[in-house]
């Protein structure tokens, strides 16, 4: 039975569709990924997933729960890692493991034990005394993987995870997220806009724009509809029409002095390209990446450089805040 079951989950706001009649189904043990621009609503799907708003029409079942009429149940099968920081960092690590115990009424022993248990997990246990202010945004975030998995939930939902950390230190956490989900047996369902990271850690991914599933499945697979290597010229007069007559080039895209081309094996075709194009100024030769796969879809790209999300999504996190 999957673990989480949406169909035809929608909000609106007004005017504003925020998330558009989805559909989707998330397998128990996956790593799922919600691609997308800030504003495309995926951290709207979020909040409704974890009870923390309701749908304006449609469901969704998380463990078995319905997120409207079971939402106690739904909360107890979960864990939550916002999107910006929620540790108390005037407290010490530990004192918000015990604080977050005591709000799911965890029994003393088992809650200390759990604390333990969770420390160790997240390598914090030589940092446990020290206050969250002191902490690194590695660390607090490392803490807060820790408190979303005190209770063991069954999805562990995380919404842009990496979001404002170094790319060094991203990728450690990149890392740690895979390992803990496999140790722990649980699904975890990613919100992000980072493509590198949607590629490394994900089972599957379902890359949304304006509210809807534009393209599901592996990422591997995504990368497969692009049909052969990206090759990116840059060259002021460059013989489109010649170009276009190559058989092993699939897609042909100008804009701003940049020729964008799809092509089968560009290794080997290379040389025959830049004779037929012109003089060119610079080229590059790379096989292609999620981020194509939304260029292909949606005919934009996601801007990997904002970090405020579009007007449905700040409203979300005003309210969670408030």
């Amino acid at each position: 039975m999957p673990i989480i079951e949406i169909k035809n989950l929608t909000k609106k706001y007004r005017d504003i569709t925020a998330v558009d009649q989805l559909n989707l189904q998330i397998e128990e043990g996956e790593i799922f990924g919600l691609l997308g621009p800030n504003g495309a609503g995926k951290t709207t799907t979020l909040m409704m997933l974890t009870t923390l708003i309701k749908p304006s029409s449609g469901t969704a079942k998380v463990n078995g729960f319905d997120i409207v009429k079971n939402p106690d149940k739904v909360r107890s099968s979960i864990g939550m890692v916002f999107q910006d920081p929620s540790s108390d960092d005037t407290l010490t690590g530990y004192e918000n493991l015990k604080l977050h115990g005591m709000l799911y009424n965890i029994p003393p022993v088992e809650r200390e034990k759990r604390i333990k248990e969770v420390l160790e997990l997240v390598e914090l246990t030589g940092r446990k005394n020290e206050l969250v202010k002191n902490y690194s945004g590695g660390m607090r975030r490392r803490l807060e993987l820790g408190r979303g998995l005190m209770h063991y939930p069954k999805v562990l939902f995380l919404d842009e995870p990496t979001l404002g950390l170094d790319p060094q230190t991203r990728d450690h956490l990149w890392r740690y997220i895979e390992d803990l989900a496999r140790r722990m047996h649980i699904s975890v369902i990613i919100t992000t806009h980072y493509m590198e990271e949607a590629d490394m850690l994900c089972d599957r991914v379902a890359i949304i724009d304006s509210g809807k599933i534009v393209a599901l499945d592996a990422p591997s697979k995504l990368k497969e509809i692009i049909g052969g290597d990206v090759v990116t010229i840059k060259i002021k007069e460059p013989k489109i029409d010649l170009i276009k007559q190559l058989p092993y080039i699939s897609k042909v895209d100008v804009k701003d002095g940049i020729v964008s081309l799809t092509v089968a094996n560009a290794s080997e075709h290379l040389a025959e390209i830049l004779q037929t194009i012109g003089q060119v100024d610079s080229v590059e030769v790379r096989q292609p990446t999620l981020s194509d796969v939304f260029l292909h879809y949606t005919g934009r790209e996601i801007r990997e450089d904002s970090a405020e999300g579009g007007w449905a999504d700040r409203v979300i996190n005003f309210r969670s805040k408030h």
